[in-house]
């Protein structure tokens, strides 16, 4: 629950009931303007308690970059992840990915068809990003396959 004291805020654990009031400034007193029921769910507390990571946490992004000759992608690989342990042994669905331009293989490396490595198997640490830049004649469909959570 949600208290405000005059123009101060409290909060009350054990209720479900949130109270929005304003202040006005004089005499401190306060108005409620509405009430807004929460429920609970025990696996959002236990996430947020315990913390756990998963595929939702890993963050693919591409971009074009503007060069001539053959196009430039810039990739970004990022654990958006802020509890638990880091993802490891990222993997990603990424066809026959190739670059004309050499891709550090510690960084992003085509192990097999539609099988590429992230940070060469080591993890990824919250807010880390892995970033290469690649070239090819069109982008590739980079998108997560599977990883380890601890």
């Amino acid at each position: 629950m949600l208290i405000i004291t005059g123009c101060s805020l409290g909060i009350k654990t054990g209720g479900s009931d949130k109270f929005l009031q304003s202040c006005d400034g004089s005499n401190n007193q306060s108005t409620t303007l509405i009430t807004i029921r929460q429920q609970s769910y025990s696996s959002h507390r236990k996430l947020s308690v315990h913390g756990t990571c998963t595929n939702r946490d890993i963050s693919i992004s591409q971009s074009r970059d503007t060069t001539s000759g053959i196009p430039q992608y810039i990739v970004q690989i990022v654990n958006t992840c802020v509890y638990g342990c880091a993802p490891s042994n990222i993997h990603l669905h990424c066809g026959w990915f190739a670059s004309a331009r050499m891709v550090n293989p510690r960084t992003f490396k085509r192990l097999s068809y539609d099988d590429c490595l992230v940070n060469g198997g080591k993890a990824l640490k919250t807010s880390q990003i892995v970033r290469f830049t690649y070239s090819n004649s069109f982008m590739y469909a980079l998108q997560f396959k599977s990883a380890k959570f601890c």
